[in-house]
């Protein structure tokens, strides 16, 4: 990956502060509540937002682009991030932030041209069903691309966007982390990627979003 390759600063989610709050996230306190994980600084706008996540801020993107294949995507003002406050539910960073493609040519083409830094290509199968996976670095974190099984979510031809979905954050003690969270998060299991484990927050959580835990 080059010095120039875009890197992943900022993630606006339609979610309340006060539901992260209470799943052991630090919320900051000022007009525009935001959670710090690691280098990313992740708005929560309120459920009346969009649904999930918003939009991302990359810095090295070409501010006409406006989505890409679909994603919706900022220029980032070059700046510091804030130093992220210590979550009491463990963690530590953002690992990886996932999204659905239609068409995984067509959003690897398209990533790539925007200059994310291209990793690997994955083929096997998935909790989801899904069979193939891309994986672009995005600074630390990743973005995992997940090819949609056909007719899943219905309607959803080649022709149609990729979105977003989900985000996976990284805690160096998953066991201590549901220890904390109780019933909010779900039973720790094997993760896809090999000797890491993963659990999933539940619906009753409220967080807008699927929003995982994992093991560094």
């Amino acid at each position: 990956m080059g010095a120039d390759s875009p890197e992943l600063t900022g993630l606006t989610l339609a979610a309340d502060p006060e539901r992260w709050a209470a799943a052991g996230f630090a919320v900051s306190p000022d007009e525009s509540p935001a959670v710090v994980v690691g280098t990313v600084r992740m708005n929560l706008a309120g459920a009346g937002a969009g649904r999930g996540i918003v939009h991302w801020t990359l810095t090295g993107i070409a501010r006409e682009l406006g989505d890409l294949d679909g994603l919706p995507t900022e220029a980032a003002v070059i700046g510091t991030t804030a130093a992220a406050a210590p979550h009491p539910n463990g963690v530590t960073g953002l690992d990886h932030v996932v999204a659905f493609s239609p068409d995984l040519e067509r959003t690897i083409a398209t990533l790539k041209g925007a200059g994310l830094g291209f990793r690997r290509l994955r083929e096997g199968p998935t909790a989801a069903g899904a069979q193939r996976q891309a994986f672009f670095r995005v600074g630390r974190p990743l973005l995992e691309v997940i090819e949609h099984p056909p007719g899943v979510p219905a309607g959803a031809g080649p022709s149609a966007p990729s979105r977003f979905w989900g985000l996976a954050l990284a805690v160096d003690d998953l066991d201590a982390s549901a220890a904390s969270l109780g019933e909010l998060l779900g039973q720790p299991r094997a993760a896809i990627q090999p000797g890491r484990r993963i659990a999933t927050f539940a619906r009753t959580a409220g967080l807008g979003l699927p929003v995982a835990l994992i093991t560094v």
